[in-house]
């Protein structure tokens, strides 16, 4: 029989002490309070945006509680007793809303799009769907490290409709990770209703189809929030396994502000209001005579007074000042580099091999490194580069994955949230489309915002030249030298390869590491057998000339190195670029100034990528230098053929020796 919650009377069955009862009172009036002061802020034009939570207190507040301090919350923007149950201080938590340098973005961000370590506190981004696979890697990480915790996720039941909610279920359940999937479901999603969000009666419901066990709360019963939090945390503790929990709950006030409440209908407005979680409950508490009028107004004043100061001290802080060098170098998270020196000892490699073995030498060298991807443990990986890797390292750190990008890379910044390190291998590099979002809006700019560094690399095995048509042959590298926050790799032998991998999972920022398929076991060089490091942002100057300058990468600089050898009388400086960002323009300049030259090979084609970028620079910083016009050669502008003549034609290869004579000539 099905429950209309709305009309469900607020019945407080409990056994709880005197002390807990007045604590849940006061921690739901603590965020109320605060609401109904930033209301009074808005609309004095004091802050920008608010979205309310008035009325689904109890949700935030009795999960908090019922969870241990050391386990990780990861709330929404409805979310505000997460925040003041965990006593985040009010005065950062204040000058977090109003732009101001000591919230915890530097005012680089607003409302609740913001993580803290020492609360165990992630953020939402707007996209709210990525969150719920960063809860699957914090809870991965728990299990790795035996530390029996909970992880706790907030989403709202229009998020349920996101492939990240599928994506992050069935990788907990698989998994069996002990994440508490909490629903906030408050009757709509901005204005869109519950009835044209999804077509079952429950959402719980949903979790019979991920093998998953699911409840339904009132989310306005404080003390049935708690009471059953608390007791489902303490069984996923022992029994570690995912949970997913519908609250049934009402949002009071507009999506945001803004938006006001005019398409929900006034009766149910007035019905929803009589269940005031915070109203509800007060009355209880006075029946009982466990709280008085006296005691109310005690608290509220206590309260009131504290919001009063720390909004003083918010108010009273200098607007943020704007420091280039400060934004500057606060997208990525300080690397301290280590060279490790090869040694003379060396054996002749594939490119494959060497990424192999660069893979299994940081595995030995990071104790909490795992690696993630489809079909990569007993089966070793579409191209075999972690073959054996389960026998040497087991399956808790080589794991095989469900095909979902998005709640995979997800899940690797949860691991690396939670203090590990994390490689995904993409099967292919065209896949990346699938999990883009939390790459270029969660990874990319999370330490940027609050400091918190994404530990993870996405291998990348790209590159045409193979016959794989449209959806396997991309290289698809422009694709985020756009997006400030990510490093990207892309070598073009196995000695580059393997010290440039090594370097990847050292580095404590995002970096995309693409290996074109092509070279995997078409190119061979001798590669030292120990465990070395390349730094970034340093090109290879592979070939030394007079004439001109040639720049590329990848596979790309195996095609000009060809051309060279057939065109002996040209004198070319030949420069690998190893990594597109960071970009080595000092090595680039330097050779233009000297050849007076430049031509620029890619594979990738032509309109936005990243030889438009290198040749801008070289205007720009090499102008009086130049002897003739820059020369840019890549792919044509069409999606990547399968048929060999086609492409053929596609590639720039043939191209390339046309236009180097070209430029000679000018």
């Amino acid at each position: 029989m099905s429950i209309n919650f709305a009309k469900k009377p607020l019945i407080y069955n409990n056994d709880l002490k005197t002390k807990k009862l007045i604590n849940l009172y006061v921690n739901m009036l603590k965020p109320r309070m605060i609401e109904e002061r930033m209301l009074l802020l808005l609309r004095q034009g004091k802050i920008s945006k608010w979205f309310s939570g008035i009325g689904q207190e109890a949700i935030a507040v009795g999960v908090t509680l019922a969870l241990k301090k050391d386990e990780y919350i990861l709330p929404m923007h409805r979310n505000l007793g997460v925040f003041t149950t965990r006593n985040l201080p009010l005065s950062k938590l204040f000058a977090q809303w109003f732009g101001k340098a000591s919230g915890f973005t530097k005012g680089r961000d607003r409302s609740f799009h913001f993580g803290t370590q020492a609360y165990k506190i992630i953020g939402m981004i707007s996209h709210l769907g990525p969150q719920l696979g960063i809860a699957d890697g914090i809870a991965l990480a728990s299990k790795l490290k035996n530390k029996n915790t909970v992880t706790a996720v907030f989403t709202g039941e229009g998020g349920t409709s996101e492939g990240d909610f599928h994506e992050a279920l069935n990788v907990a359940s698989v998994w069996q990770l002990p994440v508490l999937f909490c629903i906030e479901n408050n009757g709509y999603g901005l204005s869109t209703p519950t009835s044209e969000q999804y077509n079952c009666e429950h959402l719980a419901d949903r979790g019979l189809g991920y093998g998953m066990e699911a409840h339904i709360i009132d989310g306005n019963n404080i003390i049935e929030v708690y009471t059953k939090i608390k007791k489902i945390a303490k069984s996923m503790r022992e029994n570690p396994r995912p949970v997913l929990v519908e609250f049934k709950t009402f949002r009071m006030r507009g999506h945001e502000e803004a938006s006001g409440t005019k398409y929900v209908p006034e009766a149910l407005l007035k019905t929803w209001a009589k269940k005031d979680p915070l109203k509800n409950y007060e009355q209880f508490l006075k029946n009982k005579n466990i709280i008085t009028d006296a005691f109310e107004a005690n608290i509220k004043a206590e309260i009131d007074a504290e919001i009063k100061h720390n909004l003083d001290l918010a108010f009273t802080e200098n607007n943020v000042v704007f420091n280039e060098s400060n934004e500057l170098n606060d997208v990525f998270k300080y690397f301290d580099f280590h060279e490790f020196n090869p040694k003379t000892e060396e054996k002749e490699l594939r490119f494959v091999d060497a990424i192999s073995e660069g893979l299994k030498q940081s595995m030995q060298q990071h104790k909490y490194l795992v690696i993630l991807g489809q079909d990569i443990a007993e089966y070793g990986g579409v191209f075999k580069v972690t073959e054996g890797f389960v026998n040497q390292f087991g399956k808790e750190r080589i794991k095989n994955t469900p095909i979902c990008e998005s709640a995979i890379i997800e899940t690797a910044m949860g691991l690396s949230i939670a203090g590990m390190k994390a490689v995904v291998e993409l099967q292919f590099a065209d896949f990346i489309s699938s999990g883009f979002n939390p790459v270029v809006n969660y990874l990319a700019k999370s330490h940027y915002r609050w400091q918190q560094n994404a530990d993870v690399v996405l291998r990348m095995p790209c590159g045409a030249d193979v016959g794989a048509g449209p959806f396997h042959s991309q290289t698809n590298e422009a694709w985020f030298t756009k997006t400030p926050g990510l490093k990207v790799v892309y070598p073009a032998f196995p000695y580059d390869a393997k010290g440039l991998l090594n370097t990847a999972i050292n580095d404590p920022n995002p970096v995309l590491f693409f290996e074109h398929k092509a070279l995997y076991r078409s190119v061979r060089q001798l590669v030292p057998t120990n465990y070395y490091t390349i730094p970034f942002g340093s090109a290879s100057v592979i070939k030394k000339g007079t004439q001109v300058t040639v720049i590329s990468y990848g596979a790309a600089v195996h095609w000009a190195l060809e051309t060279l050898t057939k065109n002996p009388d040209i004198s070319a400086d030949v420069i690998d670029l190893r990594t597109l960002q960071p970009l080595d323009t000092e090595t680039i300049f330097n050779s233009v100034k000297k050849t007076g030259r430049a031509i620029i090979l890619q594979e990738d084609s032509l309109f936005g990528g990243v030889a438009s970028d290198v040749s801008a620079l070289i205007t720009e910083n090499c102008f009086e230098y130049l002897d003739a016009p820059i020369l840019r050669v890549a792919s044509i502008n069409t999606p990547i053929p399968f048929a060999k003549p086609l492409e053929d034609g596609y590639l720039p290869k043939n191209r390339f020796e046309i236009a180097l004579k070209k430029l000679i000539n000018y």
